[in-house]
């Protein structure tokens, strides 16, 4: 019984192998990927608004400073 046990091993073995074909294979890369390129430094910059910036007239109003209380001597 031991040697039927030990055949039907072996079968099973042999039917579940990775195949070695080299259709099978992963290719081997012979050549490395180039690296990647860097940014441009400066971008062209660009000309201010021919009609000027917009400057709402309530805009001094949202940064006004509160006057500081001064402390008694």
């Amino acid at each position: 019984m031991e040697v039927d046990e030990r055949s039907e091993m072996r079968d099973w073995e042999e039917g579940c192998r990775t195949p070695r074909n080299r259709e099978n294979q992963i290719p081997v890369v012979s050549v490395c990927p180039a690296p990647p390129k860097k940014k441009p430094i400066g971008w062209k910059r660009q000309n201010p608004p021919k009609n000027g910036y917009f400057q709402p007239p309530d805009l001094d109003a949202l940064f006004v400073l509160p006057t500081r209380k001064e402390a008694c001597a």
